[in-house]
Formats: structure tokens, sequence, C-alpha cells
């Protein structure tokens, strides 16, 4: 898999799927999974609610479509949510290692991906970058690109840093 890193706004990437950063109770929030939802349009919360009667456990991935987006998908994934006491780097890495599974049972070819649980879930950015990088890098998948999508400066620098090292 090829993985790039450039920096943006996720719900502007002409992909097969996008990957939101979700809440459990997949009715759409704030940062990524607010920014998807809005740019997206009702569709995409429609198809929360029934897909996900129950929400999505931390760590989980789930499919709906991407209604306005310019993606066919959206592969929502609920990231752990440090300041409630989720610590387990396994829940973050699962996160991508299960978008990844989710994607190649649609048969994502290419696939945008933004830095989980480094905003409002307050894991540390540095850390956040490298547990994308090596679950993606080591993770077997039939994806054929994935794009790290940055939202600012520091996520840029994070992820850098992690694809130059890891």
């Amino acid at each position: 898999m090829q993985i790039t890193l450039i920096t943006g706004d996720i719900t502007v990437q002409r992909v097969d799927a996008v990957v939101n950063a979700a809440n459990s109770r997949m009715r759409g929030g704030g940062g990524v999974d607010g920014a998807i939802h809005a740019a997206g349009g009702p569709a995409i919360l429609a198809d929360c609610v029934a897909r996900f009667p129950d929400g999505l456990p931390t760590g989980q991935a789930g499919w709906t479509t991407a209604g306005e987006l310019p993606a066919r998908w959206v592969i929502h994934v609920v990231g752990p949510n440090r300041h409630a006491g989720q610590t387990d780097r396994g829940l973050l890495t699962s996160c991508y290692a299960n978008a990844l599974a989710v994607a190649d049972q649609l048969e994502v070819a290419t696939l945008a991906v933004p830095l989980i649980s480094a905003g409002v879930y307050g894991w540390p950015i540095d850390d956040a970058a490298r547990a994308a990088v090596e679950t993606l890098r080591r993770t077997p998948s039939d994806v054929v690109e994935t794009r790290l999508v940055a939202f600012n400066h520091a996520a840029e620098t994070a992820l850098r840093a992690a694809l130059d090292d890891v």
C-alpha cells in the first residue's frame, strides 16, 4: 500500500472512502466527525441511525453512505477518549486495522484517513501519528493508496516524522 501525506480538508478528497473519527453514539459530533456530517449531508446521519442504532464500541469500524461527499463511503471508527480514561493504545491501533478490514470488504482502492483521537479526545499527537503509520504499514490490506490527511500544521509535522521513523 502506498501511504501519502497531505494537509487539508478530508471532506474534499476524491477517494473511494474516507475514514471518520466518530463518537460511540454515531450521531455526528465535532471535529472531523462534524465536518464529514456537515459536508456529506443528512444521508450520512440517516444511515448511521439505521445501521448503528446502539452506536459502535471504541476501536471498532463500520460504514455508511458518503452522502454528498466526493467519496463513495464513509468508514466510521470510534477512537479512544483519553479524557474519559481510555488509554489502551490497542484501542487506537484497532481503529486503523478495522478501517482497513472494512475497506477491504468494500473493495476500496483509495482511502483518506484522519489522525484519530489526537484532537478533543486528547491522545498525544506524536504517539497518535506513530500508531497510525505503524498500523497502516503492518496491516495486510488490498487498499492501493491511503492518504493521511493532516488537519493542521501540528498534525502534518507529527505524521511526517512518523512516516520518516516507522
